[in-house]
């Protein structure tokens, strides 16, 4: 079980420090924080590291069963929802961003100027929220005032006193993955469109954009499977718990960590401009292909 424990604080601190240089390069260079795409990608690299930060940290606490007082927890609930879903939601932004920019380039200027971005930011964060504020609105309804002083292992299961709510909560991000996707395959018919018709620099350009969307798909498709991920643990639990155990952290790096490992892979690493200046700015200027563009 320590083998366990041990890999995945290697894998986040990996993936922590992966981050950070890329979001250091992200506002080392101003054509980054003052274009759309690059913006929405540090929006999800900021996203993923804040998620997997906190859910590591309950991970831990979980594992050493230490509780901690009802009302810190939902303090920490009230973060860990938004940021679930804050991911998601920015990948279909940026799906749509390169969308508008294959399919309607003439007005893409226009609908993802650096003006906006701003507004795309509330707007992200605010249908982040909605799962949130259904299932704490009912939690508040329900909880008595003595409650929020316990001492509990902090779990989102704390905060379900009814079957129906679990429901509730599955519907609910179940819509919202099923909007997503449905947004997905729309901009990926669209651009193959694109791409068929499109020849010389704007066929491979269109391409890229095709495989972008593809991968945005693929990470949805595992932030989806993860919902079911605490009916599995359920069962699981009724079987063996030490089973159970091994399960919930297989589910965590293959459904949580891997999805959100693939965003500096598909924008970071893949994108030429950004990774000249992450190469630049990570050996310290000793990079000089494309220097003076730094």
């Amino acid at each position: 079980m320590w083998g366990i424990v041990i890999i995945v604080q290697l894998l986040i601190s990996m993936f922590l420090c992966i981050n950070l240089l890329l979001i250091t390069t992200f506002f080392m260079k101003d054509i980054f924080y003052t274009t759309m795409r690059y913006i929405l990608f540090a929006i999800a690299l900021l996203s993923d590291s804040l998620f997997l930060l906190i859910t590591n940290v309950l991970l831990i606490l979980s594992y050493f069963s230490f509780t901690i007082q009802v009302w810190l927890c939902v303090i920490i609930y009230i973060v860990l929802s938004v940021y679930t879903f804050v991911t998601p939601v920015t990948l279909t932004a940026m799906t749509l961003e390169r969308y508008v920019a294959i399919c309607v380039p003439l007005r893409h200027a226009e609908l993802c100027r650096t003006q906006r971005a701003l507004h795309f930011i509330l707007i992200i964060h605010g249908l982040s929220s909605v799962p949130c504020i259904v299932i704490l609105s009912i939690f508040f309804a329900s909880a008595i005032t003595s409650f929020y002083t316990q001492s509990r292992i902090c779990a989102v299961e704390m905060f379900i006193f009814h079957r129906w709510q679990d429901h509730l909560r599955s519907a609910i991000s179940q819509l919202f993955f099923l909007i997503m996707s449905i947004t997905i395959v729309f901009s990926y018919v669209q651009i193959m469109k694109v791409a068929k018709a499109a020849s010389g620099e704007n066929k491979k350009s269109t391409w890229k954009g095709l495989s972008t969307v593809v991968l945005h798909g693929f990470q949805l498709l595992l932030c989806l499977i993860q919902l079911w991920c605490p009916f599995i643990e359920a069962a699981v639990l009724q079987i063996d718990f030490m089973l159970f155990i091994n399960v919930r952290y297989f589910n965590y790096i293959t459904f949580i960590l891997a999805p959100r490992c693939l965003s500096p892979l598909i924008y970071g690493l893949r994108d030429e401009m950004f990774v000249n200046a992450l190469k630049y700015y990570a050996l310290c200027g000793l990079y000089k292909k494309h220097s003076t563009a730094f």
